[in-house]
């Protein structure tokens, strides 16, 4: 099997690495394919198990951390687990297509660390904190104690950025989604 470019974005919630990530799906000369991550926690608004995550049970999930069946994995919040199944990134180079990830900061470097040649990692950086927090609450999906939990780990996620990369900066969302789709279609090439 031929294995594709890995092309990571990760950034702390509410950075807009979602809307670029779905943008650049958009555009099929890209021949990207979105994986899909593993989650323990429940579904939120409308999201789709096999479409947006793979929900598991909290059981099902540590049985495939035993496996070893992860390319990377990590425990974001209190038995809140999220990962990405080797099988998944086999079934994209399958279809001939690049594998494209919005993951947090811990998982996006651990794929760049594996696979150091075949990954463009991507990290999102949002206008400011405060910025982050008004785009959070108007999403309306979580209280304001998960929100602030949020915050915080923010803080903490921005301080990776130097780790990656290359940084994209989300102050103005049309500039930024050219900056990525130019990004990501020199690394294809290259």
């Amino acid at each position: 099997m031929k294995q594709g470019k890995l092309i990571v974005f990760s950034a702390p919630s509410g950075s807009g690495k979602t809307t670029i990530v779905r943008h650049l799906l958009s555009k099929e000369e890209l021949n990207l394919e979105f994986s899909i991550s593993c989650t323990s926690r429940a579904p939120r608004g409308e999201e789709v198990d096999g479409k947006d995550y793979y929900f598991l049970s909290l059981h099902d999930f540590k049985q495939h951390i035993k496996n070893e069946d992860f390319l990377e994995w990590e425990e974001v919040y209190r038995d809140n687990f999220y990962g990405t199944l080797k099988k998944e990134v086999e079934r994209i180079w399958a279809l001939g297509k690049h594998v494209i990830f919005d993951i947090d900061v811990a998982g996006g470097l651990r794929i760049k660390k594996k696979f150091p040649e075949q990954t463009l990692a991507v990290f999102v950086k949002p206008p400011s904190i405060d910025e982050l927090k008004i785009r959070l609450k108007q999403r309306k999906t979580e209280s304001e104690d998960k929100i602030n939990m949020r915050i915080a780990k923010a803080s903490v996620e921005l301080a990776t950025a130097p780790q990656f990369d290359t940084i994209i900066k989300n102050y103005d969302l049309q500039t930024a989604l050219n900056e990525a789709e130019e990004l990501v279609a020199g690394f294809i090439k290259s």
